[in-house]
């Protein structure tokens, strides 16, 4: 099948050619400049290094047509922050933009989209006690994406991955974990944090249960998880690779909201707003936010293969370190 990808640069769109490329599929991807350095990128793939939203229609629907498949693996997470309402900037890049390209995938005939979400729009869904959509401007962007989404399902295949924590390394480009990491290096003698965990998948994995979905026709919306571990099991990890030999508490609820409503009010007095509601995020990270089992038959049938999460994540650490050392060598996350 030959594929379109956008963001085939990234940690996640990478992982996905480099697999549907070894299974002889074609891809071709438009992505942001520049490429960063020593990135590992399938030499097979062919790369257009332009800004999907600085172009025309007419311009998108000449390099889109003739393709059978589209790939999302773009737009902003809940990393990226700015001024309220900051709905609007989500809703810019994750669902107006996402929205355009499906127009287009209708208009040239294209036969599945897969869309890479987030595991928020599960848990708004299995954790109805928390209205998460209605409380966090980020989730309720990826709920209001997949919807959109959805409703081209008429005029093509559509699939919508909600992706949990990703592990692994795209060499050259900021990391996921870099704030984490440095969350670690400013405690002093003790690690304090939430007693919740979450499930997680490497990006090897991401790829190969993509294009299972892709070669078996799969839809609708599809929790991924493979692995769960608690918050502590996942830094005790980290503080390995890091050389940090200190104990690991579980913060009280209370204390940990203190926190977060401080940094909450950092952000006010700037005109910035998170993504996520940070006083009302203490209720997620003292959850475990795991897959239902019944919701994890899908992934089990396709047979994705195990990974090594350990060394994923300890890749993801050491990659993180060495950006908050030396940013200049890497590429940040955009949103121009």
């Amino acid at each position: 099948m030959k594929v379109f990808l956008i963001g085939g640069t990234g940690l996640i769109g990478s992982s996905v050619a480099k697999n549907l490329i070894s299974y002889h599929h074609e891809v071709t991807t438009m992505a942001l400049p520049p490429v960063p350095l020593d990135a590992d990128i399938p030499s097979e793939m062919t790369l257009i290094l332009k800004n999907f939203m600085q172009i025309t229609d007419l311009e998108l629907m000449e390099h889109m047509k003739g393709f059978d498949v589209f790939v999302f693996a773009a737009g902003i997470d809940e990393r990226v922050e700015g001024k309220p309402p900051v709905y609007d900037m989500y809703y810019n890049f994750n669902i107006s933009a996402l929205k355009r390209l499906l127009e287009i995938c209708k208009r040239v005939q294209i036969q599945h989209a897969v869309i890479m979400g987030s595991y928020f729009s599960y848990f708004d869904r299995l954790w109805k006690d928390l209205q998460l959509s209605a409380i966090h401007p980020y989730i309720r962007s990826r709920v209001d994406q997949e919807n959109m989404a959805l409703g081209f399902s008429e005029a093509f295949r559509v699939s919508i991955l909600e992706l949990p924590y990703i592990f692994g390394i795209q060499k050259g480009r900021e990391p996921v974990w870099t704030f984490l990491v440095k969350q670690i290096q400013k405690m002093k003698c003790f690690t304090f944090y939430p007693n919740g965990g979450t499930t997680m998948v490497t990006a090897n994995q991401v790829g190969v249960i993509t294009r299972h979905i892709i070669e078996n026709q799969i839809t609708g919306s599809i929790p991924i998880g493979y692995y769960e571990m608690s918050w502590k099991e996942m830094l005790s990890i980290m503080h390995k690779e890091m050389g940090i030999h200190r104990p690991i508490l579980t913060a009280p609820k209370w204390i940990y909201r203190i926190v977060l409503r401080r940094i909450m009010k950092r952000y006010q007095k700037r005109n910035i707003e998170s993504g996520l509601n940070l006083i009302e995020l203490a209720e997620i990270m003292y959850r475990k936010a795991y897959l239902q089992k019944e919701d994890m038959q899908l992934i089990m049938k396709l047979g994705i293969p195990t990974d090594d999460i350990e060394e994923a994540i300890k890749e993801s650490t050491k990659l993180s370190m060495e950006f908050l050392s030396n940013k200049s060598h890497f590429v940040s996350m955009k949103t121009e």
